[in-house]
């Protein structure tokens, strides 16, 4: 009766691989033959094995370091109904898939023992295995199946995004008792200070198309000034500083805190909400700003009349936000958060001034919860906004230091002058 003999035979370094000799029993050699498990069996060290472990995603419901029912690797999560490694999933995939399984052949009577040393020694072997633990043949998906379900799977992700977004804004909180009363304050401020407030349309005047195109006078920046257009826009300016003052000593925090203080911030923000009021009166038809109220101008004008490249930075800013729809609330609130800019130069109550404005950023991302506004995104992009602002005011402070050189200093209103002379640029 025949019976198996292990021989050891030399290998690379690394393991060692066992010839099976079948003898007759007496000692006779009657044949060998080098066979896959169980007839083969490997001793390797960690730094030689053919297999290597890379940490991934693993799902909560598997258990630590949770074996593949197919060979043994660590395994990744549910795959066609088994607990299986990405190595086996991909392979049972491919068979079923390719139909391939029919040409799978065994050279060792189909005994081959599967881990995940061998796995890829014996595809028949592996794939009787991966049918004798459970995978499922009918699970595995054609192209056309498989690029519907893709399909699906994306629809659903986008459904999710919407509801969730659903949920997201039904769950932002709208303003409280005490900050619709900031709310309402710092509305009524703006439109007692707003001037032709929502008839400005009706009652403002076209800049006569000649201002703008006279005589130029070059700057030491480079631009170029019109010195007439130049005189009829400092003539608004005077009341347009006087209304955003008399919108600021409305406000009851701003009224609390030092004289000093009220005066950097004052300086700091005066260009930033004249130009927030001229922006949001940007007309798309005429395509022109009308500036405190009352004169309707166009961009080379403006640009002509001594603000440069600051013309171009308003303008743009009043084509954006008229895609905002903003009220007279939304408009008051934006102008509170740039009068209480904590990082002026000079101030002394800056944790208080900080303090005012996180309470009016609260109350406007409330109120801007209960407008509801279908623009993705609207508060953040709001918030952009401000920055902007932000930005057309250093922008003046450099522009008026070039315009102080090169024009008639009586052509500056000692208001104007005592605004944005001195500003840190």
């Amino acid at each position: 009766m025949a019976r198996c003999v292990a021989v050891t035979e030399s290998m690379p370094p690394g393991g060692r691989l066992h010839m099976h000799t079948q003898t007759d029993g007496e000692g006779g050699r009657r044949g060998s033959c080098w066979k896959a498990a169980p007839c083969i069996s490997y001793s390797r060290t960690a730094s030689t094995a053919l297999s290597v472990s890379v940490p991934g995603y693993i799902p909560s419901y598997l258990e630590k370091d949770e074996p593949c029912v197919v060979c043994g690797d660590k395994a990744t999560g549910y795959h066609y109904r088994c607990i299986t490694c990405e190595g086996c999933k991909g392979f049972f995939r491919r068979t079923i898939q390719k139909n391939l399984h029919p040409a799978y052949s065994c050279k060792y009577e189909g005994c081959c023992i599967i881990d995940k040393i061998t796995r890829n020694q014996c595809q028949l072997c592996r794939f009787k295995k991966c049918i004798s633990v459970g995978m499922a043949m009918d699970l595995v998906l054609d192209d056309s199946k498989r690029v519907a379900k893709r399909r699906l799977i994306e629809e659903n992700r986008e459904k999710r995004k919407r509801e969730e977004m659903v949920r997201t804004l039904q769950i932002r909180p709208e303003p409280n008792t005490e900050e619709w009363d900031l709310i309402k304050l710092v509305t009524e401020a703006h439109r007692h200070t707003n001037a032709q407030g929502s008839s400005w349309k009706q009652k403002r005047k076209f800049l006569s198309d000649d201002i703008g195109q006279g005589p130029m006078v070059p700057t030491s920046d480079g631009d170029k000034v019109d010195l007439e257009a130049f005189s009829e826009f400092t003539k608004i300016m005077t009341p347009a500083i006087t209304r955003v003052v008399d919108f600021a000593k409305k406000l009851p925090m701003f009224s609390e805190l030092p004289c000093e203080d009220q005066i950097i911030l004052l300086k700091g923000c005066c260009m930033e909400i004249m130009s927030l009021r001229a922006a949001v009166r940007y007309d798309p038809e005429s395509e022109t700003l009308t500036l405190n109220g009352e004169m309707a101008v166009k961009r080379e004008q403006l640009k002509n009349g001594g603000l440069g490249v600051v013309s171009d930075a308003i303008f743009d800013l009043g084509k954006s936000l008229a895609q905002f729809n903003l009220d007279d609330t939304e408009v008051a609130l934006m102008q509170a958060v740039l009068l209480m800019s904590s990082d002026r130069s000079g101030l002394t109550s800056v944790e208080k001034i900080e303090q005012c404005q996180e309470a009016y950023l609260l109350a406007f991302e409330h109120y801007i919860n209960y407008r509801k506004h279908n623009i993705p995104h609207f508060w953040p992009k709001l918030l952009m906004k401000v920055t902007d602002l932000r930005m057309i005011g250093a922008c003046h402070a450099s522009r008026f230091l070039h315009m102080k050189v090169e024009c008639p200093s009586e052509l500056f209103p000692p208001l104007f002058l005592e605004v944005f002379e001195d500003q840190e640029v």
